[in-house]
């Protein structure tokens, strides 16, 4: 029998272990698979050709990829007015692999900058945003140390 200290103790771990992956519906599954192959450089890990989707990932966490249905009727991002997914943060080594992402990026079809490598906070971290190829917010965090 389970006493009262133990399931107090049991409920204050995490049962969850970090992310897994994070599953994202695009208006063009071909646009946004190339986005993450060519300019961050990920790793086709699968495919599921009758949905049709695809899986990437960077070694650290896998990104599935879902082809919208009918992308001419789907509903765009908007981070203020709808429910669930704000952004997707990905973390790289250091401020100089950000700013050189930040150029790559600048340069990257259908990727729109919402703003560029700054201090996060008073913090000692710097990050950017953006919107990556079928309008999703992403941001790019790096340490400064």
């Amino acid at each position: 029998m389970t006493t009262a200290t133990e399931s107090a103790a049991s409920l204050s771990a995490p049962v969850t272990r970090g992310a897994h992956h994070i599953g994202l519906t695009v208006p063009d599954l071909q646009q946004t698979l190339g986005f993450f192959t060519e300019t961050l450089g990920f790793q086709v890990v699968g495919d599921k050709p009758d949905y049709p989707a695809a899986f990437v990932s960077d070694g650290s966490i896998m990104i599935t990829l879902w082809q919208a249905q009918d992308p001419g009727t789907a509903v765009a991002f908007d981070r203020k007015n709808v429910i669930g997914l704000h952004h997707v943060a990905l973390a790289v080594d250091d401020a100089a692999a950000l700013e050189a992402l930040q150029a790559r990026l600048e340069q990257a079809e259908g990727v729109v900058i919402e703003f560029a490598a700054e201090p996060l906070g008073a913090g000692p971290v710097r990050h950017m945003m953006c919107a990556i190829p079928g309008g999703i917010r992403m941001e790019f965090i790096a340490p400064t140390a």
